[in-house]
C-alpha cells in the first residue's frame, strides 16, 4: 500500500531511526560514520534520541490524540503505541547505567526496530483506511 502523503513525514523519519536500530544490536556491522564502540554508540543513541526521536515521539502522539477514535483497532493501537515511547524512552535513560550495555544496547535495537514495524506495516495502514479525508488533512497539517 502506498503511504499517503499525510503520514510521509513519519515515514521518512523512521529511516534514520531502522539505522540506529541496527547499529545497536549485538553483532552489528560497522558503519561508516557512526560510532562503532558499546560507550560511543549508547552516547550516540541518547543524542539522537534527544535531537530528533523525542520530537518524532511527540508528533505521533499528537497525530494519535486526532484519530484514536476513527476505528477500534486504531484505539488498541495508540494506547500499544504510547506504551512503546515509553518503554523505549526508558532504555534509553538506561544506557548511562546500564551493567551490561552491549544486552541493553541489542534490547533497544530490536524494540525500536519492532515498534517502527509496527507503525508502518500496522497502524498506518490502518490510518489510511479507517480515517476519513478530514482527519488526513488534520494529520497532514499537523505534520507539514
Amino acid at each position: 500500500m502506498k503511504r499517503d502523503e499525510a503520514l510521509a513525514p513519519l515515514s521518512r523519519e523512521h529511516h534514520a531511526t531502522l539505522i540506529l536500530a541496527q547499529l545497536l544490536k549485538k553483532g552489528a556491522p560497522v558503519y561508516r560514520g557512526l560510532p562503532a564502540e558499546p560507550w560511543d554508540k549508547a552516547t550516540y543513541a541518547q543524542e539522537q534520541f534527544e535531537t530528533h526521536i523525542k520530537s518524532h515521539f511527540a508528533k505521533e502522539e499528537a497525530m494519535l490524540n486526532k484519530v484514536q477514535d476513527c476505528h477500534a483497532d486504531v484505539r488498541i493501537l495508540s494506547g500499544e503505541i504510547r506504551a512503546e515511547h515509553s518503554q523505549i524512552a526508558a532504555l534509553i535513560a538506561s544506557l548511562t547505567n546500564s551493567h551490561d550495555l552491549v544486552t541493553t544496547m541489542d534490547e533497544l535495537g530490536n524494540t525500536l526496530q519492532a515498534h517502527i514495524r509496527k507503525e508502518e506495516r500496522v497502524l498506518f495502514p490502518l490510518l489510511q483506511e479507517h480515517c476519513s479525508p478530514a482527519q488526513l488533512a488534520e494529520i497532514h497539517d499537523l505534520l507539514h
